[in-house]
């Protein structure tokens, strides 16, 4: 199954927005305590309510947003995952991930309660030095995925960081 059959097998009827503009569409559900899905960074350009539990955020090309998922049953909680994604252009090559329409450069993907807490907390501290974790270099994210990965702790964020990845993105126009 592909696209839009994928989205109807797994949420009823496809509510994502036409496949036709550029945007990447991500459908979000909160059902209390079964299914919560949010976004916790990033910045919309559409938000569109299907009904009360479901609604679906647009990006434009090159946003970056967090995706936090999670999942309980009457047992506890059955998954918890945050993925950091940049969204595509329309030819570009991206990775494919639920609830993504059409899919995107996946940045991190970080799974089990305990490590989505570590990043919630890194991005935490981003925001405390006063940088909008949108705007942070997708390198920083990648090396966050990849410390964590392997046991470690990330590298702090630094507005020495910061600026030096703001002067590359200009060297790159």
């Amino acid at each position: 199954m592909t696209g839009n059959a994928v989205l109807r097998v797994r949420s009823g009827p496809a509510p994502i927005a036409q496949t036709s503009d550029r945007l990447t569409h991500v459908e979000l559900t909160w059902i209390e305590k079964r299914i919560e899905n949010w976004i916790r960074f990033g910045q919309e350009v559409r938000d569109e309510v299907l009904d009360r539990r479901r609604r679906v955020f647009s990006y434009r090309p090159g946003s970056v947003f967090a995706f936090v998922r999670w999942a309980a049953n009457d047992f506890g909680t059955t998954s918890s995952r945050i993925d950091i994604v940049r969204a595509v252009e329309p030819n570009e090559p991206y990775q494919t991930l639920p609830f993504v329409q059409p899919g995107g450069d996946i940045l991190l993907k970080i799974e089990g309660w305990p490590k989505v807490e570590q990043v919630l907390r890194h991005i935490d501290a981003v925001e405390a030095i006063g940088i909008l974790p949108h705007d942070v270099a997708p390198d920083h994210w990648r090396h966050v995925a990849n410390r964590m990965s392997t046991g470690q702790e990330p590298r702090a964020y630094t507005r020495e960081r910061h600026q030096a990845w703001l002067k590359r993105r200009e060297i790159e126009r």
